[in-house]
């Protein structure tokens, strides 16, 4: 028995996220898990910013913030267009 019941048959995305080693548990604990799981993958993922604002310096603080550009610059378009 797992920790966490998977359906059957995922698509392919979903596969390919959730096999991810690091991430992919954050997203499957997140899409999966319980409601209040949510709270501890943002609160993961703004550890591991800051972990590596701690590790790189000021690179290791911008850069992930410019990667989620294109990622915004999407959700943007998306909304926009209803």
């Amino acid at each position: 028995m797992t920790a966490i019941e998977m359906p059957g048959r995922l698509p392919f995305r979903q596969r390919l996220l959730f096999a991810i080693p690091l991430f992919g548990w954050l997203a499957r604990d997140a899409a999966n898990g319980k409601p209040e799981d949510l709270g501890y993958t943002v609160a993961a993922l703004v550890s591991m910013w800051g972990c590596s604002a701690l590790l790189f310096g000021l690179p290791g603080l911008y850069l992930p913030a410019l990667a989620m550009v294109p990622v915004m610059f999407l959700i943007l378009v998306l909304i926009s267009r209803g």
